[in-house]
């Protein structure tokens, strides 16, 4: 149930997300940069944190213990990508031109024609990543596991949204939107979680 319900939900919303990036209905509006984009330089080696996200969110779905968990988990995630859909559709965004010659980062250039910088705020990269990261406090906790474990996970949620704009898929406005709409789904989604661990 698992591995097919990720199967599934994957390949839908990516069916979603890049029909929109590639079918704006409206004009596409440009993200501005701020001075915190200005200090995040390029790091080629970024893409591996980046693309790690797939596994990293794919942890709470491991560690879910109940069906009904599972399932409330899986409704709000999908909440949150369809309002960002949403917004994405009424308002299509992009992030500047980087400036950079991909031609000289193949893994980095790859990404750039799969998933180019666009449907940029807010950042799913980043919503996601703070999402699963809320639960797993949660579940790690319950599962009583050593501090280290719980550290670890933290900082892996840093580096995938530090990957963001190192990889100059997004900048630190869609970032922030993200952490934002990541917190609030996660926190709302474990309002309704029933489970006896405190909710954090």
């Amino acid at each position: 149930l698992k591995f097919l319900g990720t199967g599934c939900f994957i390949v839908l919303f990516f069916w979603a997300y890049l029909y929109l990036l590639k079918n704006p209905a409206f004009p596409v509006h440009e993200v501005p940069l701020t001075i915190v984009d200005h200090w995040i330089g390029f790091a080629p080696w970024a893409i591996i944190p980046y693309l790690s996200l797939w596994l990293y969110a794919s942890l709470p779905v491991m560690l879910m213990p109940t069906r009904i968990r599972l399932v409330n988990f899986s409704a709000w995630i999908a909440a949150m990508c369809l309002l960002a859909l949403a917004i994405f559709y009424r308002w299509p965004n992009a992030v500047p031109p980087a400036n950079i010659d991909w031609a000289q980062y193949p893994s980095v250039a790859f990404l750039k024609n799969v998933d180019a910088a666009g449907n940029a705020c807010p950042s799913l990269h980043v919503a996601t990543a703070v999402y699963a990261s809320y639960w797993l406090l949660g579940l790690l906790r319950e599962l009583r596991l050593a501090w280290p474990i719980q550290a670890l996970q933290i900082i892996w949620g840093v580096a995938i949204v530090y990957s963001t704009l190192a990889t100059k898929q997004h900048v630190s406005w869609d970032a922030m939107a993200g952490t934002l709409l990541g917190l609030t789904f996660a926190w709302a989604s474990r309002r309704w979680d029933k489970t006896p661990a405190p909710i954090l």
